[in-house]
C-alpha cells in the first residue's frame, strides 16, 4: 500500500500543478479581455464569437438556420 499511497501522491501533486496552470491562463484571458476592452471592442461580443467558433461549423450553421426562423 505504500508504493500506492506514493502513487497517489504523485496524481495529486500532477492535478495541483494543472490546477495552478489553469489559474495562471485564466489570469492571462482576464488580461487580454482587458487589453481589448482598453482597445475599444466590446468583451462581451468577443466572449460570443469565440463560442461560436468553437462550435463545429456543421453545428453552428444548424444553429444560425434555427436562429433565423425563430427571428
Amino acid at each position: 500500500m505504500a508504493e500506492g499511497n506514493g502513487q497517489l501522491k504523485a496524481y495529486i501533486e500532477r492535478i495541483e500543478n494543472v490546477n495552478a496552470d489553469i489559474k495562471d491562463r485564466m489570469e492571462d484571458r482576464k488580461e487580454i479581455y482587458s487589453e481589448l476592452k482598453s482597445a475599444g471592442y466590446t468583451p462581451k461580443i468577443v466572449r460570443k464569437l469565440i463560442a461560436g467558433r468553437a462550435v463545429e461549423k456543421a453545428k453552428r450553421g444548424e444553429g444560425d438556420g434555427l436562429l433565423g426562423v425563430y427571428e
